[in-house]
């Protein structure tokens, strides 16, 4: 029995298998509705652009390996929810160079935050107050709000302006000493190292 040869058969392919009322492509009625949700929901000033959310939409639908059931309501949905996943990434954006970009504006800042900067401030008053000899008085001038000169200093603490940054040198390696072991004050005879 003579068999037919394929190899000279003329290549054929899925189109010539497919019944004459199946679409071309399952996913090309969505394009148009996709196309007009995401016009809408893409805003001028809004900061997404709609062919970023098509984009988005688009690798949502075909993650699912098929069309989805109620293909409009999941199209209006899905654009939808990734609006709003755009809108959050942009709220929690900083651009590059931006003084605030080292942490959040204080009114974004958690409560936590607020909490542990002022632990740490008291912490530091703390340290300060265990000081030993003059030290207390120096730092505490040090880290006045009003930013005093040395001249300023040494009016207020009754020292000579030249013994203000031997002293601050030797007061901030206390501060730094009693911060790092948190065990206390070091004695409080003699020259602290």
């Amino acid at each position: 029995m003579d068999h037919p040869d394929l190899s000279a058969a003329p290549h054929t392919d899925d189109r010539a298998r497919r019944p004459a009322d199946a679409p071309a492509d399952p996913y090309a009625p969505l394009g148009p509705l996709l196309a007009a949700e995401a016009a809408a929901e893409a805003l001028p000033g809004g900061g997404v652009e709609a062919a970023d959310l098509e984009q988005a939409v688009w690798l949502r639908l075909l993650e699912l390996g098929g069309p989805p059931p109620e293909p409009d309501r999941w199209v209006r949905r899905a654009v939808r929810a990734e609006a709003r996943a755009h809108a959050r990434r942009i709220r929690s954006e900083r651009p590059y160079g931006d003084p605030d970009a080292a942490g959040p504006p204080a009114q974004l800042r958690g409560v936590e935050e607020l909490v542990l900067a002022a632990e740490q401030h008291r912490t530091v008053q703390a340290a300060v107050r265990r000081l030993p000899g003059r030290c207390p008085q120096v730092v505490t001038a040090l880290m006045s709000r009003s930013d005093p000169t040395y001249r300023e200093i040494s009016r207020e603490l009754g020292i000579s302006q030249g013994s203000i940054g031997p002293l601050r040198s030797r007061c901030l390696g206390c501060l730094r000493t009693i911060l790092n072991s948190r065990v206390g004050s070091p004695v409080r005879r003699g020259n602290a190292r």
